[in-house]
């Protein structure tokens, strides 16, 4: 792609400049492209913090601001690129052979920049055209040169272009989740390309399919349409910041179990746990942790002992795998529909896959109550659980400033009662790999 020395220069002063002020004040811009100047401006800056290794090749160029805000972080990238790795080395048929990548919905190529590493040969498919010059351009500057960028339709490429009797190593689709409109979609079906319909095909063209959708979508609904446990290999719940940011579904037609893997991701905490083709818990005996309260009655009469509180991470709260985190850690949820969990003992938890705090008070929320143990408190942060106030209501009720150090949980105990947890955060350890 074309950039004159004139635009290269203003970019460079620019860069760390306010994109609207400059866009607003830039003066004398002859020769220089502003609009294409100030989107890589604006795309540099994001990238300084979405993407720093992309930052920091000058010779890339960032697509306008909509496509910069859809595309994958350096963190999501980098977990698919090791994801895919692991897949090529359990795979049996590819130790001798050549691996290739397909990317059907190659997008501004972050995925892709990342995933093509790890194979012999890559090929980017894109149909926008803008969107192919970008990806050409980038994988230059990027040393990217085992792979093939092509203009075409994901479907036509699809039936046209891969061989049934030769499938490559794996596929990568990512469907857009935006209609004709411009509206937000979230179900598989209504995401462009239509996933469901094209997977006879995707499975017959490649070892493996790794498909992204929307971290809204319900993740059993989507292992459900994709035909299930016959089908799905592995599912993975992504999360960074313990924000949930996407599903990942891989699927194989080379099935030799009936069971599926479940990957709980949150930055360095991985939980990897098995369900059977009904969506059942598969553990195993030996890494079933001993429970501390074993019933609701327990749980209501040891209120006195609670010494610590855990509050799962996002993509485990997406999971549901709540009986799964009892077992294995030894604790036990508040009530059933808090997600929230206590123990008793005089240590917290090492390696909790989320945040731990530790307990100063239980309460009630009678005022008595609730003045005893907030007494000398004028800040907090404040959380709701199955709790009939919103976090507003309740601060306005408490009359407490927002921020400080203590931590406040709203929830509803076993005996159905409304308490509060007053609560501290404590250090922790960023969880292991726990299989």
């Amino acid at each position: 792609m074309e950039i004159s020395p004139e635009t290269r220069e203003f970019i460079r002063l620019h860069r760390t400049d306010d994109v609207r002020d400059l866009a607003l004040h830039a003066g004398n811009t002859d020769g220089i492209d502003l609009p294409f100047a100030l989107d890589q401006i604006d795309g540099w800056q994001r990238a300084r913090i979405k993407l720093p290794e992309w930052a920091d090749c000058n010779d890339i160029i960032y697509p306008p601001h909509l496509s910069m805000e859809q595309c994958s972080s350096q963190t999501t990238a980098r977990y698919k690129a090791d994801l895919a790795a692991r897949l090529i080395d359990a795979s049996t048929d590819t130790v001798a052979d050549a691996t290739a990548l397909v990317d059907l919905t190659g997008g501004f190529g972050v995925d892709f920049s990342y995933m093509a590493r790890s194979f012999d040969r890559a090929v980017y498919v894109e149909r926008q055209a803008h969107l192919c010059d970008l990806a050409k351009h980038n994988t230059t500057a990027l040393g990217l040169h085992h792979t093939e960028i092509v203009n075409a339709d994901s479907a036509e490429y699809l039936h046209t272009q891969l061989s049934p009797t030769a499938p490559v190593t794996m596929i990568f689709i990512d469907p857009a989740r935006r209609d004709a409109h411009g509206g937000r979609t979230v179900a598989i079906a209504d995401c462009t390309p239509d996933v469901i319909a094209l997977e006879p095909l995707l499975l017959a063209r490649a070892r493996y399919v790794m498909i992204k959708l929307s971290p809204m979508l319900d993740w059993r609904k989507a292992v459900h349409d994709l035909g299930g446990a016959g089908v799905v290999r592995e599912v993975h719940i992504v999360s960074t910041g313990n924000e949930c940011k996407e599903l990942l579904i891989v699927l194989s037609g080379h099935r030799q179990t009936d069971t599926i893997r479940m990957h709980c991701v949150n930055d360095g905490e991985i939980i990897d746990y098995v369900i059977d083709a009904s969506g059942e818990i598969v553990e195993s005996s030996e890494i079933t942790a001993p429970a501390e309260i074993t019933s609701p009655a327990e749980i209501a009469a040891s209120q006195t002992v609670w010494r610590y509180l855990y509050e799962p991470n996002a993509s485990i709260m997406k999971a549901g795998c709540f009986a799964l985190i009892e077992r294995r850690y030894g604790i036990r949820q508040i009530s059933q529909n808090s997600h929230l969990f206590v123990s008793t003992g005089p240590d917290p938890i090492p390696d909790f896959p989320g945040r731990t705090f530790a307990v100063d008070a239980v309460t009630g929320m009678g005022k008595r109550e609730l003045r005893a143990a907030l007494n000398g408190i004028t800040h907090a942060n404040i959380a709701v659980r199955n709790f009939p106030m919103t976090v507003a209501a309740l601060r306005k009720k408490l009359k407490l400033k927002d921020g400080g150090e203590t931590y406040l949980f709203a929830t509803t105990d076993a005996e159905r009662r409304h308490i509060l947890l007053v609560t501290r955060k404590t250090e922790q350890k960023v969880a292991r790999r726990i299989v």
